[in-house]
């Protein structure tokens, strides 16, 4: 076998800041008296993110990106406990990209890191905004701080004889050096925390006046439509402009290296004009490439050895004394993002500057990126972001801005490049194809004494971050590297299979595909034990939060109740993301008939709660998108071509099919963990083992609407 590697994920990247704009260490030092320069010092900036006027307005800037998930609102419920505001009184302000203005914040959102990375230092930083307004107030009135209190947006004396409100006496707050160290409330006296918020963003949203990086429009503005090399790796080899530029409306074609774009005055003309073109591509090294010469060397690359991971134990030896073996080979297909707001972006280059306005989940990272490409100082650089209607960790990446500046720099005027859907579809940064091959051998009792996994795909890492892959990829690791159940001896593997189908994180990452992989294992082991799902599960755990959450799951769902004919529940239990979560499905599945989930119980274990309406949308989201990657998500290639294009082809639950979704929280006093990821990971085990219930078939190549009758 090959040795052990050094392995980093996102995480650790960002302790190391070498991950553009993606490191937390809250930006809560910013000197009040510089900051309100800013407002021409009639402000009180206490934080970074953080503004007070005299006239009582209290402005929030926001460096993580609202995509649907609740974290403006969560972020705001956050400031609001500790500042005595409520969080209907904050006006929100997406800032620019700029990591400079932030100090260490990270304007990077994904991972469900958010309420992880901000709990402890956004509270912090208003509580001690909060006394340095109390003790504003207490100057004036000539008495101590201990004085005074501060209740919804108002300092009251505690005789009652005097009261000013936080716009009277910010700007005296703004002359002194900020408090720090304020005592924390005790969860016991949360008037905000842990209570259901109403979304922010939801009036807004549901009147059409929300903001998004597609409803940009600028003077003199062009909309771009565009075709990219249909084949991984082509180029365009010619283009005849004129049939383009005779439909009324285009302005100018653009041809690059690898595509070709339509600039119209709105997107009809523009994708008119890119139809009436009949460009000629060199379908380059990829022209043959098709779904098996990708996969197989993925499959077979299990079956052999891999770099070390981890270790604990000796597992040849436990293996060898052990009563009976079981394997499995999991397999999980390339997925696209697909999220509901097409890929966009307006960008606006003058030659010694640029300007973009668009959705992103990393702008300080983008407006880097849009630098380097340009030769551009950062200083000239400015990245305006927007809410976006969906994120999914595609996003993450900058590639569709790069490719509007591209175009932008051949025109004269602002250009809005708005990607189709097929272009979304067939030139996605895809989940990676992965296999995972798991051994286990079993003990005199049934249970596991030695577990070998294997895992293989291509590196994300190793891609974006060259300088920190060490051999294994961090993030391809996890939720395999730590499980949630006792083995003596364990050990882990990786290995790094690259194929010509670009590939990039998807909701989940890692700690998805591992949740599918070591929860169907799981189960199998229960069959081959002859137990019971949930009670092998239980008899496999220490962590009482791991328990708690998978007893209030069964409980809930009726666990193990007599079901009809072609009806199962299945479980899976997941700890990662610094969240505890159990799921239970039920599901219908007839013979030769897509299987109807009917119902699932969700039990989660999230730290406390910030707020529990956004974890139940949470939940109920992450199950859908979660049923939909099991059920349907694939992307398959044929002669170095995607496809797929459009949601014909590309699979998602529709409303008709959405099952029950139930959603129980626990009450805990723990650290938040994160929601985004969990519900998605946990979902897609639960339902292949229900569907195991019901038909007696394991389906470990997924999609599973398509392989369970194969």
């Amino acid at each position: 076998m090959t040795g052990k590697a050094v392995q980093m994920g996102r995480r650790e990247i960002l302790k190391t800041g070498a991950l553009a704009g993606a490191a937390l260490a809250i930006g809560i030092a910013l000197p009040a008296r510089a900051a309100g320069a800013d407002k021409g010092g009639q402000a009180f900036l206490p934080h970074a993110v953080l503004a007070i006027m005299p006239d009582g307005t209290v402005t929030l800037y926001l460096p993580k990106t609202e995509m649907g998930q609740g974290v403006h609102t969560a972020i705001a419920m956050l400031i609001a406990e500790e500042l005595e505001v409520a969080p209907s009184a904050f006006s929100i302000d997406i800032p620019p990209g700029d990591s400079v203005r932030f100090g260490d914040i990270s304007q990077s959102t994904g991972g469900s890191t958010s309420m992880r990375e901000l709990w402890a230092p956004l509270r912090q930083a208003a509580a001690d905004t909060r006394m340095a307004l109390v003790m504003a107030a207490a100057r004036k009135w000539g008495v101590k701080a201990t004085d005074c209190r501060a209740r919804d947006g108002v300092i009251h004396r505690l005789d009652e004889t005097s009261r000013l409100t936080y716009g009277e006496v910010c700007l005296d707050a703004a002359a002194w050096p900020l408090p720090a160290g304020t005592a924390l409330k005790s969860p016991d006296d949360y008037r905000v925390l842990g209570k259901d918020q109403v979304r922010l963003d939801g009036e807004a949203k549901v009147k059409g006046t929300a903001q998004f990086g597609i409803d940009v429009r600028l003077p003199g503005m062009l909309t771009a439509a565009l075709q990219q090399s249909p084949v991984f790796g082509g180029a365009l080899r010619k283009v005849e402009e004129g049939a383009a530029l005779a439909v009324a409306g285009v302005r100018q074609v653009v041809a690059l290296d690898d595509a070709v774009a339509v600039l119209a005055d709105n997107y009809w003309s523009a994708q008119q004009g890119l139809a009436a073109l009949e460009p000629g591509w060199d379908e380059g090294p990829h022209a043959q490439l098709d779904q098996s010469a990708i996969v197989e060397p993925i499959v077979t690359a299990v079956s052999g050895p891999g770099t070390e991971a981890f270790n604990q134990g000796d597992v040849a030896e436990a293996m060898k004394a052990s009563r009976q073996t079981v394997e499995a080979v999991y397999q999980q297909a390339f997925q696209a993002h697909a999220a509901m707001e097409p890929g966009n972006c307006v960008a606006h280059f003058t030659g010694n500057a640029c300007e973009i306005w668009t959705g992103t989940q990393i702008p300080s990272a983008v407006r880097k990126q849009v630098a380097s490409a340009t030769g551009l100082p950062v200083e000239a650089v400015t990245v305006h972001n927007f809410l976006l209607g969906g994120g999914f960790g595609r996003r993450l990446e900058a590639d569709m801005v790069l490719r509007t500046v591209q175009i932008a720099r051949r025109a004269s005027v602002p250009v809005k490049l708005v990607w189709s859907r097929e272009e979304d579809v067939r030139h996605d940064l895809y989940r990676p194809y992965y296999a995972d091959r798991l051994v286990a051998g079993l003990g005199e009792d049934r249970k596991p004494v030695a577990w070998r996994h294997h895992i293989a795909g291509s590196s994300i890492m190793a891609r974006l971050y060259p300088r920190y892959y060490k051999g294994v990829d961090g993030d391809a690791v996890e939720g395999a590297k730590t499980i949630p159940y006792t083995v003596p001896s364990r050990r882990l593997e990786w290995t790094r299979q690259e194929s010509a189908v670009p590939t990039s994180w998807w909701r989940g990452v890692g700690g998805l595909r591992s949740a599918f992989a070591v929860e169907s294992f799981i189960d199998e082991l229960a069959v081959a034990a002859k137990s019971d799902p949930v009670a092998y599960r239980r008899d496999l755990l220490r962590d009482p939060r791991a328990v708690a959450v998978l007893d209030l799951a069964a409980e809930r769902a009726g666990w193990g109740r007599r079901l009809p004919e072609g009806q199962g529940q299945g479980v899976a239990l997941i700890h990662l993301w610094d969240t505890y979560m159990a799921q239970v499905v039920e599901v219908e599945a007839r013979e030769n008939e897509q299987p109807r989930v009917l119902r699932v119980v969700v039990a989660v274990d999230c730290g406390q709660p910030v707020n529990p309406a956004g974890i139940r949308a949470q939940v109920e989201g992450g199950v859908v998108f979660g049923l939909s990657a099991t059920l349907f998500g694939e992307i398959t290639v044929a002669g170095g071509q995607v496809q797929q294009s459009n949601f014909h082809d590309y699979r998602v639950l529709r409303m008709n099919e959405a099952p029950l979704v139930e959603t129980h929280i626990v009450d805990s006093r723990e650290a938040p963990g994160g929601m985004g990821e969990p519900p998605t990971a946990a979902v897609g085990p639960a339902l292949a083992n229900a569907v195991f219930a019901a038909t007696g078939r394991r389906v470990r190549t997924l999609p599973l609407a398509r392989n369970l009758w194969v």
